[in-house]
């Protein structure tokens, strides 16, 4: 067994944890001694994986099934987290997201309205519920995974991009009103990630990135560390591309 990191004086809760993005943040999270709530909706085996892999390398995880798109859910997981670890949330990491692609005269007010719910409005709830322990503590660390797609169109999905900028100024207001309680809330924006969502992304798009590759979840894991770390403390409001240069 791997030498346990150090303790941490809270607990980090990473949405939509059990593959891809978020399970490389929860790993990277478990890595530097944050005990972990690896979230999931469906996947129950893979966030079980991540759990057994978090802990073999004597780190700490509990997977907490939930839709974030239920009102009730987030409480639900504070508490159980909270509780698992007899420590308070001090990381919270809005990855949980979906797609639903269409061109705009096609999209329907489901596809609208799930795209929304998920990646938006969730984070939105999740990160109230987050604040208000974290006000008291006057310390913590908020991390939403936005997109590049938020700052640069890309058709088909302007559901996607409403959500993912609506996410990034969501940020922005957020670590505003916060700053002087010793919290910081800082964006991601992915850009083209090699995980199961995009899988059966033409690869020809490649030739649109600068880099000329795909990113790995670990890529944008490594900046999620780095925002969450006590380095980042004066770094607030912030949105860290994670694209090879594809919005510049």
């Amino acid at each position: 067994m791997a030498e346990s990191p150090p303790a941490r004086p809270g607990a980090a809760l990473v949405t939509g944890a059990s593959r891809g993005i978020g399970a490389a943040i929860a790993r990277g999270l478990a890595a530097d001694g944050w005990p972990v709530g690896v979230n999931y909706r469906s996947g129950r085996d893979g966030a079980g994986a991540v759990v057994a892999e978090i802990e073999r390398d004597g780190g700490r995880a509990i997977a907490l099934p939930g839709d974030v798109t239920d009102p009730v859910v987030p409480d639900q997981l504070f508490e159980r987290l909270e509780s698992h670890f007899e420590l308070p949330v001090q990381v919270l990491v809005n990855n949980a997201g979906v797609s639903a692609d269409n061109l705009s005269p096609s999209l329907t007010d489901e596809e609208w309205a799930t795209v929304l719910d998920t990646n938006l409005t969730a984070a939105f709830r999740l990160t109230r519920r987050a604040l208000k322990p974290m006000l008291k503590q006057r310390a913590g660390r908020i991390v939403n995974i936005s997109s590049v797609v938020g700052l640069r169109a890309n058709p088909g999905q302007s559901n996607y991009a409403a959500a993912k900028a609506g996410l990034i100024s969501f940020t922005k207001t957020v670590a505003v009103e916060v700053a002087r309680r010793g919290i910081t809330v800082n964006a991601v924006a992915p850009g083209w990630i090699e995980t199961d969502m995009t899988a059966e992304v033409s690869k020809d798009l490649l030739a649109a990135v600068p880099a000329r590759r795909a990113g790995t979840p670990e890529d944008v894991a490594a900046c999620v560390r780095f925002l969450v770390s006590d380095q980042a403390g004066y770094v607030t409001g912030a949105v860290l591309t994670v694209d090879g240069g594809l919005a510049a």
